[in-house]
This record gives C-alpha cells, sequence and structure tokens, in this order.
C-alpha cells in the first residue's frame, strides 16, 4: 500500500476575549454594515498580554492531540506556521514542544503568511510520505492584532489571533493527503506586507494592504491552484465534498467557489467568527467542520490559502 500522511485529529484555540464590529466602531472609523458588507466579519479574538502565538498553538495542539487519542511523545515533528512568532528566534515550535513535553523531536517554524499552513502541511506529508518522520504536529497559529496599525480602518478591522492544529501520520489505508502543490511570486511584495523587520528597521512594523489588487490576485490564483491539485489527485470538482479555504473575505470565498463551479453549501465558511487570522485560518475552521460532523470519513476535502508575499498553495485529502 502507498504511504501518506493522514489527519488523525484536529484542535484549534481563540483567545478569550471576542470583539463584534459594534465595539471595534467605538475606537475605529467603523461601522457594523461597512464591515459586514465588504467583508462579511463580524467578530474577531484578540489576545491578550498574556496570550502568545506559542500558547495559543499549544492549546491547539493538545487538542489535536486529545481527538487523535495520542501521548504527545508520539510525536517526532512539529511544524508551526506563523508571521508573528513569539521572539524572532527560537522557533515558536521549541516552545510549543517544551510546553507539550517533548525532550527530542524536530521543531521549526515556516513563514509563508496567510498560505502558510499549506506549506507546512506539505513540508510535512514530504517528510512523512519519505519516512524521516511518523506523526507530526502542523500548527497556524497567529496575534495579528500585534501587527496592525488601529488607525487604519481599511485593514484592522479585518484580522484576528487564534491557533489551529493537526496531527498528521503515517497511513497506508488510501486515506490522507492526495496531492499538494504552493506557488510563490515576490514581485507584489508591495500589496500585502508589513513594513518592519530586524534587517531592515529594526523595528516589528505595521501591516500594510491594497485590498483591491489582492483580492483580484487571489480570485485568479487560487481557482488555478484548485486546478491543478484536482488535476495531480485525479479528480474534477464534483468529487469535492468540502472546500476549506482561508478565511481572508466572504467575497473571495464566493467568487473563487464560483469560479470552480462549487455550490456555496460545499464551502466552510468561518469569517464572520474569526476574520482573518492568517495562517490560523484554514486549520481553525477545518476544525469546527470536523467537530460540528460536517467533514466525515472518506470525504473529499480541500485546502486553499493564499498570502503575502504573494505565496499561495493549495491540497487535496481524503479524510
Amino acid at each position: 500500500m502507498t504511504r501518506r500522511a493522514a489527519v488523525f485529529g484536529t484542535g484549534s484555540a481563540l483567545p478569550a476575549r471576542r470583539v463584534s464590529n459594534a465595539e471595534l466602531a467605538e475606537t475605529v472609523d467603523t461601522s457594523d454594515d461597512w464591515i459586514v458588507e465588504r467583508t462579511g466579519i463580524r467578530f474577531r479574538h484578540i489576545a491578550s498580554p498574556s496570550e502568545t502565538t506559542s500558547t495559543l498553538a499549544t492549546e491547539a495542539a493538545r487538542k489535536a492531540l486529545d481527538a487523535a487519542g495520542m501521548e504527545a511523545s508520539q510525536i517526532d515533528l512539529i511544524i508551526l506556521a506563523t508571521a508573528t512568532p513569539d521572539q524572532t528566534f527560537p522557533a515558536s515550535a521549541t516552545k510549543v514542544q517544551t510546553a507539550l513535553g517533548i525532550d527530542d523531536c524536530v521543531a521549526f517554524d515556516v513563514q509563508a503568511v496567510c498560505s502558510g499552513f499549506l506549506y507546512a502541511v506539505s513540508v510535512a506529508e514530504s517528510m512523512i510520505r519519505a519516512g524521516s518522520a511518523t506523526n507530526a504536529l502542523v500548527i497556524g497559529a497567529e496575534t495579528f492584532s500585534r501587527i496592525l496599525d488601529w488607525e487604519d480602518r481599511n485593514t484592522c478591522v479585518l484580522f484576528g489571533d487564534g491557533a489551529g492544529a493537526i496531527v498528521l501520520g503515517a497511513d497506508e489505508s488510501g486515506r490522507g493527503v492526495l496531492a499538494a502543490k504552493l506557488h510563490a511570486d515576490g514581485r507584489h511584495n508591495d500589496l500585502l506586507y508589513v513594513d518592519g523587520g530586524p534587517s531592515t528597521t529594526g523595528t516589528v512594523g505595521k501591516l500594510r494592504m491594497k485590498g483591491r489588487e489582492v483580492f483580484r490576485h487571489a480570485v485568479t490564483n487560487l481557482a488555478s491552484v484548485l486546478g491543478e491539485v484536482m488535476d495531480m489527485a485525479g479528480l474534477t470538482a464534483d468529487d469535492i465534498d468540502w472546500m476549506v479555504p482561508h478565511q481572508a473575505n466572504a467575497r473571495i470565498l464566493d467568487a473563487t467557489a464560483r469560479k470552480l463551479g462549487l455550490p456555496a453549501e460545499k464551502v466552510v465558511v468561518t469569517v464572520d467568527q474569526h476574520a482573518n487570522t492568517s495562517a490560523a485560518s484554514v486549520p481553525l475552521a477545518l476544525d469546527v467542520a470536523v467537530r460540528d460532523g460536517r467533514i466525515k470519513k472518506n470525504d473529499i476535502v480541500v485546502l486553499e490559502a493564499m498570502g503575502g508575499g504573494f505565496t499561495w498553495g493549495a491540497a487535496v485529502l481524503r479524510w
């Protein structure tokens, strides 16, 4: 049988503070109607000073391990996708490793912004398929509230904090990752970026975005890469049971589904409750759909995301 990487458990974590559009409008020049009409977002969670990327990642990882019925000691690989690590170094994945009580395993961060979880899944899947890992924690976690300009109503209303995780393990039953495809095009740096960094300004910086241009690239790139992975897996849009997209904007989700000819009821949508949580958004939405019973054994599930860079990617799994 073919050795694949299959999902054995999912988990997620959200900061305690839940912020509505109405509450946000008390300090930002915006309104609930304006945000909902343009983005579909109604709520987001904002991390307290004691809630960090690594603490949220650890909570999500523990829940994924519980769902998988596994002990932390069985994990030999941790990949944490984040653009908002606790520190410049070491990798926040090593903080998760320590918090889980794992003495020794491979642990590192990947940074591809909103596509980070897809990048992490692809790397973990390759290592498992090659036999260099058996059980992996793949996590997307962000505290984007730390890098937002709260005076820029065009960006600060879009993002939230959170974490999602999966346990990915070796499997020969036919389940698992059937295909994955990643892309990047650095020519578009100035459309979505943070205006700081250790080697340039010496500061963390704030998020900057040209929304119209990002929207246009997102719909085109996501529809294209979804077509690629479906072709690689020998499947068509009719075979998809669920699409779990990056939760950036309800309009992008709708437009991408239309391009694929995918019914809206097959798209998992959580952007209204979580806003854009960057690398955490796909695993957060995945965990919601698994726990509420929508995603079932043998379902064909497609994951996709695009983020700053630009980076984008997709994966198709048999659940």
